[in-house]
């Protein structure tokens, strides 16, 4: 709630600012005019009521004239915003607002200090950059050759957002790259391939990396986007297994002998831990649920530092699937930790564990005559601390609302998020018999009203534009339909707004020498 009052209060602020500039850049001109049009070289007084006879004798075309460019003005950039929006998925008014406006409002940003510790082994470290983070990575994030691209091969839509994109190519460059890469000729090319928007240009520049000698990280490309099925990712990640194990093990040799070689050995670290995860959600996805258990256990166990990876939601979802639920509740008494950052795998895995054990004989007709017995009580008091850390949960897995494919960034406690769960969990709860009744009956008994922070169906600044632009034509409208109450109400705003200055004005003039006011007149 913290963080939705705060983000409540930038996008108020960011508006106040975009409101009173898009009102003053109109002013600023007719000011300019003013000035420069007129050109009275008198004295102050007497330019004011040269100005005040000016706008006395502006006739009802100018008004309209007036509103009717302001009216164009907000038109045009509501079908700009509107259009960005449509490619892109986010306002450019709101990005352009947090991005530079946020900092002159006195803004933090945080992201530097996230970025810098993201990659630290330190368990301390690695704690602190997890508490503070936001969007995470998906832990059951698709292939984008093997899964993502069907989608758009079927419907010519893409699947990921522009924003989803480019964090991911934040990701790619924080763990597949460090500063020695320039060293060795692939791994520079690799760094700039990256950086690369284009899919074609990465897999071209994954390719020319090849010709040079066996790159980990070429191989994670291609297996990533250039693969079409499971299978053929499967193998090119095997190829990058056996270049990357090499890298890591040269790198463990030297990561004493300077700050260059730990930055090369984390690096190593993070491409091994990478392709060993995905090794064993292909195995995962090809049926060899209990072949890709054993390797995230022995992933686990090698790495246990890396949390950050979150590959105990991974093991979660396997052990679900092969109904090895004491396997289940020993990693959930693990990591469902008060100290850990909860995620909504966590807490409706939990739930499921408790309803499993009361749902099959569970009638609401039942227990409200009888009332709720102890496990029947864990069970409810389990679903409302799952809703309670996402709300957004229960209408995917209840079929209330309709899954798509889930992004490779989540916001917890957000919808991403409970669309990333429920697409990969909601087979585990139609398995359990009676499971989705129990959570329809507590849902709809205790939280009838779900918020949809920080879900958007529009920009705020397209809504906003929108009624701008509304408004500025109903005056345009109102001003030709009815010059003369117009053209009274204009005179009356225009007089207003001038008096403070006006006065101000006069104070000054009445204090300094009128030769002093005569010089500044002439410059």
């Amino acid at each position: 709630m913290a963080e939705a009052g705060a983000g409540f209060v930038e996008q108020l602020k960011a508006c106040a600012v975009w409101s009173w500039t898009y009102l003053w850049a109109v002013w600023f001109f007719l000011v300019l005019f003013l000035v420069y049009v007129l050109r009275v070289p008198l004295r102050i007084h007497d330019n004011w009521s040269a100005v005040s006879m000016f706008l006395n004798t502006l006739t009802p075309k100018f008004y309209v004239a007036l509103t009717g460019t302001s009216s164009l003005i907000s038109g045009l950039i509501l079908i700009f915003e509107w259009w960005y929006f449509r490619k892109y998925g986010t306002s450019f008014i709101e990005q352009v607002s947090v991005s530079h406006l946020r900092p002159l409002l006195g803004g933090v940003d945080n992201n530097s200090s996230n970025n810098s510790n993201s990659s630290n082994g330190d368990s301390d470290s690695n704690r602190q950059s997890v508490s503070e983070c936001k969007v995470w990575r998906n832990p059951l994030n698709l292939f984008r050759g093997a899964e993502y691209n069907r989608y758009t091969w079927v419907t010519g839509r893409e699947p990921l957002t522009y924003y989803d994109m480019n964090l991911s190519a934040q990701d790619h460059q924080t763990f597949f790259t460090c500063d020695s890469d320039h060293l060795r000729p692939a791994d520079a090319i690799m760094q700039k391939a990256w950086r690369e928007r284009n899919p074609q240009a990465r897999i071209s520049a994954a390719h020319e990396a090849l010709e040079i000698n066996e790159c980990a990280t070429a191989y994670i490309l291609l297996a990533e986007e250039e693969a079409t099925t499971i299978a053929e990712a499967e193998k090119l990640f095997k190829q990058a297994l056996k270049a990357g194990d090499g890298c890591y093990r040269r790198s463990q040799q030297l990561q004493h002998h300077g700050s260059q070689y730990e930055a090369q050995h984390r690096r190593d670290t993070n491409v091994l831990v990478y392709i060993k995860r995905r090794l064993a959600m292909c195995a995962r996805r090809l049926g060899r649920t209990r072949e890709a258990v054993k390797m995230m256990r022995d992933l686990m166990k090698e790495f246990p530092l890396l949390s950050m990876f979150n590959i105990h939601e991974n093991l979660l979802e396997a052990l679900l699937e092969l109904q090895a639920y004491a396997d289940v509740q020993a990693v959930l008494a693990k990591y469902d930790d008060i100290s850990l950052p909860k995620s909504a795998t966590i807490c409706y895995t939990a739930a499921l564990l408790k309803a499993r054990a009361v749902s099959d004989k569970f009638s609401p007709e039942a227990a409200s005559r009888r009332g709720l017995s102890t496990a029947e009580m864990n069970a409810v008091e389990a679903i409302h601390r799952a809703v309670e850390f996402n709300p957004h949960v229960p209408k995917y897995l209840l079929e209330m609302k309709s899954l798509i494919l889930p992004p490779e960034h989540i916001l917890k406690r957000g919808d991403s998020e409970a669309i990333a769960y429920a697409f990969f969990h909601l087979a585990h709860w139609k398995r359990v018999e009676g499971a989705l009744n129990l959570l329809h009956c507590t849902w709809e008994g205790t939280f009838h009203e779900v918020s949809v922070y920080p879900k958007k169906e529009l920009p705020f600044f397209i809504l906003f534009t929108a009624g701008l632009c509304s408004f500025t034509a109903m005056l345009a409208l109102l001003t030709h339909q009815f010059p003369e109450l117009m053209g009274v109400f204009a005179k009356a705003f225009l007089s207003t707004l001038f008096a403070p200055l006006n006065f101000v004005m006069e104070k000054v003039e009445s204090i300094l020498p009128s030769s002093l006011w005569h010089q500044l007149t002439r410059i």
